[in-house]
């Protein structure tokens, strides 16, 4: 409990205790984890994995079946997809760093009267962070690390403090301070606490319990597993790809499933500690909780590891929300992105979001008052891919190699057959790709979607070394180096 009286003193504590007035303003809870899969929550329709805290929340609240993070300018894609969360905009032309120019989600809220705290994952500029939050426990800047090692600082009157490692699994130390934050907040005000887990991005390094209950009873590989991707997206040789060698062995891949599988179980217990401390203070009825990604994972599905493709399961992401007004068990398949939170949590706080944004409040959704939001969405990749759907067919463009994908989600959602060649289809590859073009025309995307000289698709991954993440556990590195 390190520094709690200052901390509590920062957030206007007093003696007001829980909030009864249901027309207060309510409090905002938004939970973020990192990398995890669309199709990894038990109750969205996965058997294979345990969520039982997330599938109370699903049954609870709304859940948002095509959400999706808008893209990346590069394979980083944790960065914009963060700062579109929290500034509404695309990354087309945003500061994805500090978000110049922009009021962040957490500026927006202080400015309308909240108290703001936020725990985890900052993979973007300390000033931003500085202006968005009073004050924060167990912070961690950058994109990744080793979960039991983690770099941590506090924020305190406007200053990053105590820099530390982190003594315990960063799940763990992240739900600890955000149920500390829960359990002993008095102010009057309402607040907005932020929890940004590190999981389940790599290293793949659960509790040994958690993944020994998958080593033991194993996942299947994805439907669309593949040893290799059959071409070149332009984003095959990075990082995240280079974690298993080509083409893919099977036991490699289901290795690493177990594992991530085992993250986002021990994940999900901390989420319902963190639940728990809320129901515990008597706020949960008048608290809006959202459960979100920043994007997916391939874990081997086309053959890809990580999250830099347009694909269904690097750039769909989960998102629930539950809350006053929210009827539960709802579902939609409306079209939205994760940058539609920002509208929509400042307007359920009575704040004003900033007008020259992308994003679009979700609550007429869950009211029933429309059955969409917009008749299209944009999806794109660093300068290698580009892509829309209007929810059953999906195109996606590779320029660089002068390459062209017609999807039909409706009956082909894992993305297998590639229909854009047949000839029955062509005047549907040419009304998607003008809708692409109107798309970047609207956010100022100048990606050309052909080139003049395309390279060949053909690529040969043979003789690229493949490397051992130097953060994962030892127990389980010697599952992959002997």
């Amino acid at each position: 409990m390190r520094a709690l009286p200052l901390l509590l003193a920062l957030l206007g504590a007093g003696s007001a205790g829980a909030q009864d007035d249901a027309s207060a303003p309510p409090n905002i809870l938004l939970i973020f984890a990192d990398d995890q899969r669309a199709d990894t929550i038990a109750a969205w329709g996965n058997p294979d994995i345990a969520t039982p805290n997330l599938d109370r929340l699903v049954e609870a609240g709304c859940s948002f079946r095509r959400n999706y993070c808008l893209g990346s300018m590069h394979g980083a894609v944790c960065i914009p997809s963060r700062a579109m969360l929290h500034t509404g905009r695309d990354y087309h032309g945003l500061d994805v760093d500090d978000f110049a120019g922009c009021r962040s989600l957490g500026e927006a809220l202080r400015e309308a009267g909240y108290a703001t705290f936020a725990t985890g994952k900052w993979h973007n500029g300390r000033g931003a962070f500085r202006r968005s939050f009073e004050a924060a426990e167990a912070v961690m800047f950058g994109g990744m690390s080793n979960h039991r090692e983690v770099p941590l600082v506090d924020l305190e009157e406007d200053q990053l403090v105590r820099p530390r490692t982190g003594d315990g699994h960063s799940s763990e130390l992240f739900a600890d301070a955000a149920v500390r934050f829960l359990e002993t907040y008095t102010g009057e005000a309402p607040f907005f606490c932020y929890l940004a887990f590190t999981a389940p991005h790599d290293p793949r390094d659960p509790p040994r319990p958690f993944a020994e209950i998958y080593y033991d009873d194993r996942p299947p590989l994805p439907r669309n597993f593949m040893p290799q991707h059959p071409f070149d997206n332009g984003m095959l040789v990075l990082r995240d790809e280079v974690l298993a060698p080509w083409p893919r062995p099977r036991e490699v891949i289901e290795d690493q499933l177990a594992e991530y599988y085992g993250l986002v179980t021990h994940m999900d217990e901390q989420i319902g500690r963190v639940l728990a401390a809320l129901e515990s203070t008597g706020r949960a009825e008048n608290t809006v909780v959202v459960f979100a990604a920043d994007h997916g994972l391939a874990v081997g599905s086309h053959g890809l590891l990580g999250k830099q493709s347009v694909y269904e399961h690097s750039l769909r992401a989960p998102l629930v929300v539950k809350g006053p007004g929210v009827p539960a068990g709802a579902s939609t398949t409306a079209l939205t992105y994760l940058l539609d939170l920002y509208p929509t949590l400042l307007n359920s706080a009575g704040a004003r979001p900033d007008e020259e944004i992308e994003g679009q409040d979700l609550s007429p959704l869950w009211r029933g008052e429309v059955a969409s939001l917009r008749d299209s969405l944009f999806l794109s990749m660093s300068t290698t891919q580009r892509a829309v759907t209007d929810g059953r067919w999906k195109l996606i463009r590779y320029p660089a190699v002068d390459h062209t994908q017609l999807f039909d989600l409706a009956s082909d959602p894992s993305e297998l057959v590639n229909l854009a060649a047949r000839p029955e289809h062509a005047a549907r590859v040419e009304t998607l790709w003008a809708e692409l073009e109107s798309w970047q025309a609207r956010l100022g995307d100048s990606q050309p979607l052909r080139v003049e000289e395309p390279r060949p698709k053909e690529v040969d991954l043979t003789g690229i070394p493949r490397q051992p993440d130097p953060w994962q556990p030892r127990w389980i590195r010697r599952k992959y180096f002997p």
